[in-house]
């Protein structure tokens, strides 16, 4: 990569990014306390006019600066391109949180190139916290450097996960908290992956899995876990990506020590031959 691409105004990529966190950010808090028209995707799975309306306003300020890249987004679509530059959008991942008013949701917005996220954001409007980080730069929260945990031993952590709208991974989670119990102090499901990955980046959690996500749900978690010196893999120990099928993220010895406990588990054995 040579860096990244000019946009129309001559202002950073990570600015922009982050200038479009923030109006989401505005659109949610307003939104957030009224009466909200919930459509079900699918099992667990909703979208509100509030998801299409910030997908929509955020893809208007990236495009504006950038007509020439395309977007991947949650409502709207798109195609994973490895080719060159692609903005990622999930303009609110935690709906159910949202739809339920409980206040615990975020905006995701990623910059790849060839596959590879160089730039991740979430935003969490609520508690103005907004978790950034920039590929070989370092991960920060607000504009403050942070690091995965470095207690390494998960007796003395907090394990974190959300469940999948997948009813035998989910499942296959919550027995992998069964099997290891009492080996951490306690578990937590927030209903955000990518606040569950930007909390373990910052060094809240010492562990957090997922049975699969998609690429807009993690691509800022992939690179702020790794730029926060934390290690996140899928399901079969390989480093994570865009299209990881399952997600291990922990500070690199705690991961060893997760994936070694789990070693024998339905879900470490989904769609993992001879691992």
């Amino acid at each position: 990569m040579t860096g990244f691409p000019r946009s129309s105004s001559g202002r950073t990529a990570a600015d922009i990014a982050l200038e479009a966190a923030g109006y989401a950010g505005t659109i949610l808090l307003d939104r957030f306390s009224q009466s909200k028209r919930v459509k079900v995707k699918g099992r667990g799975n909703v979208v509100t006019e509030t998801d299409i309306e910030v997908e929509t306003a955020v893809k208007k300020i990236l495009q504006k600066e950038y007509p020439r890249i395309s977007v991947l987004a949650e409502e709207s679509g798109g195609d994973l391109s490895n080719d060159g530059w692609l903005w990622i959008i999930d303009p609110l991942d935690g709906t159910r949180n949202f739809a339920s008013n409980i206040p615990h949701f975020a905006t995701v917005i990623a910059l790849a190139y060839k596959g590879e996220v160089q730039l991740g954001i979430t935003h969490d409007p609520i508690r103005n916290e907004t978790f950034h980080a920039l590929r070989g730069q370092g991960a920060f929260l607000n504009g403050q450097s942070i690091s995965v945990s470095q207690e390494d031993r998960l007796a003395e952590g907090i394990l974190g996960l959300d469940l999948s709208y997948d009813d035998q991974g989910g499942a296959n989670s919550l027995d992998i908290i069964k099997s290891i119990w009492p080996g951490m102090q306690t578990a937590r499901i927030f209903g955000s992956a990518a606040l569950g990955l930007a909390y373990l980046a910052a060094g809240r959690l010492h562990v957090f899995f997922h049975h699969k996500l998609e690429p807009w749900d993690q691509a800022s978690g992939l690179l702020i876990v790794e730029e926060a010196g934390g290690m996140i893999t899928d399901r079969r120990g390989q480093r994570a990506g865009l299209e990881s099928d399952g997600i291990i993220a922990a500070s690199p010895n705690a991961h060893a020590e997760f994936t070694e406990l789990i070693k024998q588990s339905a879900w470490r054995g989904e769609n993992n031959s001879g691992n």
